[in-house]
């Protein structure tokens, strides 16, 4: 039997400053898209792709985090690592694209945080001994 104990405060502190922080930071990408004229005639597949990663795949792995923090929090990091190298690398040839990517994409780190520490701290299995009474065992 696994007994959940995810009400360690440590593991709620990162998810609620990993939730908070993804609408913040949802919210800007938001703001940073309609805040100007956005031509799609204009813009190239290669840009696309980059646009695919980051900000869809930022936001959609925050999504999920709200629900699967491991997963959320993994397909939020693949989106910002895959930018990097695709649109940074490959298109421009040069992965130093600046830390404003990363401040953005850092919710998702924190739902890895939240993650790892719930799956670490807070499953115990619990098995009955010989006497009948239940041990605590990792």
């Amino acid at each position: 039997m696994l007994i959940n104990r995810n009400d360690d405060r440590g593991v709620l502190v990162f998810r609620w400053a990993a939730r908070v922080l993804s609408v913040v930071s949802t919210a800007m990408l938001v703001l940073f898209i309609t805040g100007e004229k956005f031509d799609v005639s204009r813009i190239t597949a290669r840009e696309w792709a980059g646009f695919a990663l980051f900000p869809v795949g930022i936001v959609v792995g925050f999504a999920i985090g709200w629900w699967k923090e491991g997963l959320g929090g993994a397909i939020t990091t693949l989106s910002l690592l895959a930018f990097y190298l695709v649109y940074g690398y490959l298109t421009r040839g040069k992965t130093n694209l600046g830390w404003a990517f990363v401040v953005f994409a850092f919710p998702g780190f924190l739902f890895l945080i939240s993650w790892l520490l719930s799956f670490t701290r807070g499953r115990r299995i619990v098995t009955p001994g010989r006497d009948g009474a239940l041990r605590h065992g990792h």
